[in-house]
């Protein structure tokens, strides 16, 4: 059978980086290829390259039996090359159905847009999709999945796309959004189009491909047959060593002294009476669906978000956290799910970012900032962390999704909280650096660090809590001790009713 896309001989390098080299790939009609590679591997350089973002170095590129040379992003799609970004390009200021069809609405007499033919117009699209999304809705004010959402149902939309590009499309998404997403995929799929699927989740990849590509440090290295291998041997080949994918919490043990105490914390829109302790030296997880209020509690602890009723005790002193700053002074450090938006400034170095919690204590004296103590810092973050960048002057905006979120982790270790609340610390990073953080993680628990984890991986979350805070609708459902950490016991909890009574499973803890 012909590819429907191929590539032969691509290379493309970067001031200091040679992203790719001799690089080839075929995807056949039909198909779900999946891409697979650490993070700096070279699978999203790849994919701008075919979107027509960047320009090879070398190489040939073939689509559908033709010579295939995008000269931009528009004329990609025109080609047939339609594309979902891990991070979103979507406009924050325009609406649901704006977004979808830029470029493409309805006009009245040629001229204006048709605002009512546009909304129903993408009401009919989102309905045939089975998105529960509102056309008129303004994009910023949605959740990260939501946006997420918007961007599949744009890439779904142009019925004239041969090749799907998935970038990390379930990043953000909970299971039930997972299962839609891979319905609809099997809807595209005809003996006329193809999908390629950028993935870090293992399971996903055994559920959705056919085949299953594994790229490593910019080369080719192999392509097998998904339902004749094990996702052991692709974590294998991803980073050249294997990985031990079953360990559970490292030191567990009883009496650990409380180091935060939340008592009945409430806020205006989600949370009801949420109670819980993080204790010293603990990864404390926390676990539900989308929505439930996982991230709600962090920012209402650090002051992000408004709080109605309840308190907040941090070694047993009860404390006032109105905004982000006070809760960086009593030691309280924060990774939020969305790097981009609250975690990074794109445009400042790998240096800047990692000093700028610490600036005023650590790397100002006399009204100066000692910028040796900056570079000194900022090398040993990198050394320590395994961050892929050419220097430590490199503008974050520059470095990979996964390399970004380990800069972030730089600035709060830089910090040196005593407590550190990690939303999605692994979320868009791959099995290899996944692997790094989790060792890093234990670590600082090991060495006294109180830790909170939000993750929408249960695997993560078991491999790594000492205790499971689920919550269910903006309550806690319930708290597990490791021994009782299941996957059936979190989703028991998970999936309860508001006003049901927490289960007899979830003794540890305050309720």
């Amino acid at each position: 059978m012909r590819p429907l896309l191929s590539l032969e001989g691509v290379s493309k390098g970067f001031p200091g980086v040679q992203a790719l080299a001799d690089m080839h790939l075929q995807v056949y009609p039909g198909e779900v290829l999946a891409l697979v590679g650490e993070n700096g591997a070279g699978k999203s350089t790849l994919m701008k390259l075919l979107s027509g973002i960047y320009s090879p170095d070398s190489g040939t590129f073939q689509l559908d039996g033709q010579p295939y040379r995008p000269t931009g992003p528009k004329h990609a799609e025109e080609l047939g090359i339609g594309i979902i970004h891990q991070e979103f390009h979507l406009m924050p200021d325009l609406t649901v159905a704006q977004n979808i069809f830029i470029g493409r609405e309805p006009r009245r007499a040629g001229i204006f847009t048709d605002d009512r033919a546009l909304n129903q117009q993408t009401a009919e699209l989102l309905d045939r999709l089975g998105l529960d999304l509102d056309p008129r809705s303004i994009v910023g004010t949605l959740t990260v999945a939501k946006q997420q959402m918007v961007e599949i149902a744009k890439a779904l939309s142009d019925e004239s796309t041969k090749v799907l590009i998935m970038d990390e499309p379930t990043a953000a998404l909970n299971n039930a959004e997972v299962a839609t997403l891979h319905q609809l995929i099997r809807r595209f799929i005809t003996p006329h189009t193809a999908v390629i699927y950028i993935s870090h989740r293992m399971d996903e990849l055994r559920a959705i491909s056919d085949r299953i590509t594994v790229i490593r440090d910019g080369r080719y290295i192999d392509t097998v047959t998904t339902a004749q291998t094990t996702m052991a041997e692709v974590i294998s080949r991803m980073v050249g060593r294997e990985i031990d994918t079953s360990v559970g919490p490292q030191n567990v043990r009883e009496g650990r002294e409380p180091v935060l105490s939340v008592t009945g914390l409430s806020t205006k829109h989600l949370l009801r009476d949420v109670s819980f302790e993080l204790r010293k030296g603990e990864i404390l997880g926390f676990a539900g669906l989308m929505g439930a209020g996982r991230t709600e509690v962090a920012r209402a602890i650090v002051g992000a978000d408004p709080i109605t009723s309840g308190t907040i005790a941090v070694h047993g002193r009860q404390v006032r956290i109105p905004h982000p700053a006070r809760a960086n002074e009593h030691g309280i450090g924060y990774l939020s799910e969305d790097r981009k938006r609250y975690g990074l400034l794109l445009n400042l170095s790998v240096a800047d970012n990692i000093a700028l919690s610490s600036l005023r204590e650590k790397f100002t004296s006399a009204g100066f900032v000692r910028s040796t103590g900056i570079a000194e810092e900022a090398r040993e973050k990198v050394r320590s962390l395994g961050i892929r960048t050419p220097s430590t002057g490199q503008v974050v905006n520059h470095l990979s999704g996964g390399n970004q979120q380990k800069v972030v982790i730089a600035k709060w270790l830089t910090k040196d909280c005593d407590i550190l609340i990690f939303d999605e610390p692994t979320r868009g990073i791959d099995v290899g650096a996944k692997d790094e953080i989790y060792t890093l993680l234990n670590q600082l628990a090991a060495a006294g660090k109180s830790i909170i984890m939000i993750s929408s991986e249960l695997p993560e979350v078991l491999r790594m809590a000492h205790r499971v805070v689920v919550m269910s609708e903006g309550r806690v459902s319930g708290v597990l001790d490791q021994d009782r950490a299941t996957q059936e016991n979190i989703m028991e909890l998970a999936t309860l009713r508001p006003d049901s009574e927490p289960s007899v499973i979830s003794e540890a803890g305050p309720q």
